[in-house]
């Protein structure tokens, strides 16, 4: 049996070929010729849709439509009419119906109407499942032939575009779709190690990192003379600006590309490289007062405005900005508050916590740990909070402006599930995708390391101080109550290291439709 039926119809007998189709299609289709009489049929029974006349005596569809929706505020009401007038179907409309029908209908209308409102997520997983098996050996094929890193943002733009179609769908195929996106991870890990120094040597020609992010993509809107916003999310990856990125589609134009976070793949190292236009060791050796050291306790991104400054210093800019940090809703109203104020500046920075506060929640909280219990969850829990926050508020605000903006992030995430052992003496910070330190244990075959930093433009607190950096969903454990450490710490969203998820993260230039 496809589904249960009600037609409601003071003419039903005139529509007998209509119910002998349905049947023969495996429906039930139950009848009555007045409101009232349906009314009391859904009293006493559960219908999977319902067919309502608008014109009938009595009660009339309308009234009727009404009513039934509080006996059963679910179930899929499809309006039959005769009339198009305007204030019908808007009245129609706004009490909820799934959809309408002009007579005379046809039984092909009828169909396409079941199937849209009755079977469209098991026709969705078809069709979905049959679109990624098509593209399962073209992705193969891709990963294989990434040679660039123009390729390798290709590929995880395609993984993460058949990510969020498997999981709207509940599609079993995600299991397979994981296992293809490990392979590329260990495959994009080689790549990185063979091309990271070059990178980092070459500012020149190398793709967009984290420190020429204002040089290339800020100051040239500036010079234009327009104004510009730079909102960075704190630890947000691609998936998840692609799903907040459907609530300001309608108000804003996208160009959108993904640029290399540097490593570690951490906001002491990327934000501030982000701020400062300089690679890490360039910050601790120019302002030594504005770089934190790992084995300090003070807090490693505090010094965001004076970096900035440094960098309007150094390019001798007269621009005006503003720097804020959103940590809650309170920060973001007082700033929607003084948004007219704002607007006075050629740029404005606003960086905003509330991603990498819900990461930390999770690893810290079995509550946090269940409602945000996969990528998808994570996914949803992000777009939620935005849809709800102040921080949705400031972008309709943005939107009637003139203003560039421009959303990026210090770094993404991943989550982990595989141990690797390490041993290191107590200066050894506590990151599990990377670690650092002169004394340091693990098998070289499982990490990428880094034996002289400054290569890599990273600061030495000691001379033979060596990073390490975990790959794919690696994470880094240690022997001392192992066990105990590898279940707290096993599926949580963690960064500092080497994946897609981590160092591929979104740089969108937005502005408004209503731009002039």
């Amino acid at each position: 049996m496809n589904g249960t039926l009600l037609w409601v119809d003071d003419e039903i007998e005139l529509l007998k070929a209509y119910v002998i189709f349905l049947e023969k299609k495996e429906y039930e289709v139950v009848t009555a010729t007045n409101g009232q009489d349906a009314l009391d049929l859904c009293q006493e029974r559960t219908f999977d849709l319902i067919f309502l006349d608008e014109h009938m005596p009595g009660l009339s569809g309308l009234e009727t439509l009404s009513r039934i929706k509080e006996i059963n505020s679910t179930i899929p009401v499809v309006m039959v009419t005769k009339s198009e007038e305007e204030n019908i179907m808007d009245q129609a409309i706004g009490s909820q119906i799934a959809d309408y029908l002009i007579k005379p209908v046809n039984p092909n209308q009828i169909f396409l109407t079941l199937k849209k409102h009755l079977h469209k997520r098991e026709i969705e997983i078809e069709v979905t499942n049959t679109g990624y098996q098509q593209n399962f050996s073209k992705i193969g094929m891709q990963i294989n032939d990434s040679y660039t890193l123009e390729d390798w943002k290709e590929v995880y733009k395609r993984l993460v575009y058949w990510e969020l179609q498997l999981s709207n769908t509940g599609s079993e195929m995600t299991e397979m779709l994981k296992m293809q996106k490990t392979e590329a991870n260990n495959e994009f890990a080689k790549f990185v190690r063979k091309n990271y120094l070059h990178w980092v040597q070459d500012s020149d020609n190398r793709p967009i990192m984290s420190p020429d992010i204002f040089k290339k993509t800020i100051f040239p809107l500036l010079n234009q003379g327009e104004k510009v916003f730079l909102v960075v999310f704190d630890n947000f990856r691609y998936d998840q600006w692609c799903e907040i990125s459907k609530e300001l589609a309608d108000d804003f134009i996208f160009d959108e590309q993904l640029c290399l976070s540097i490593l570690p793949t951490a906001t002491q190292y990327a934000r501030n490289a982000i701020f400062s236009g300089l690679m890490p060791n360039q910050i601790a050796e120019m302002f030594p007062d504005l770089w934190v050291d790992e084995d300090e306790e003070e807090g490693k991104n505090l010094n965001e405005a004076p970096l900035i400054q440094t960098q309007f210093d150094r390019y001798r800019r007269k621009n005006t900005f503003s720097y804020f940090k959103l940590n809650n809703s309170s920060d973001s109203e007082k700033l929607v508050e003084r948004f007219k104020n704002v607007m006075n500046n050629d740029l404005n920075v606003l960086v905003i916590n509330f991603i990498d506060m819900l990461s930390h929640a999770r690893t810290e909280s079995r509550m946090v740990r269940e409602l945000a219990s996969d990528e998808r969850a994570y996914r949803s829990i992000t777009a939620s909070w935005f849809h709800n926050s102040p921080v949705r508020e400031l972008f309709q605000e943005l939107a009637k402006t003139d203003a560039h903006i421009i959303i990026t992030t210090d770094h993404g995430s991943i989550r982990v599930n595989n141990p690797i052992k390490v041993i290191g003496d107590k200066n050894t910070n506590t990151n599990l995708r990377y670690k650092l330190g002169k004394n340091l244990s693990y098998n070289p075959k499982q990490v990428y390391e880094l034996k002289a930093p400054k290569a890599a433009s990273l600061p030495s607190p000691n001379i033979s101080t060596t990073y390490i950096f975990a790959q794919n969903d690696d994470f880094f454990a240690y022997p001392n109550n192992y066990n105990y450490y590898v279940n707290y710490y096993k599926n949580t969203f963690q960064h500092g290291g080497i994946s897609m998820e981590e160092m591929l993260v979104p740089l969108v230039t937005m502005r408004s439709k209503r731009r002039k």
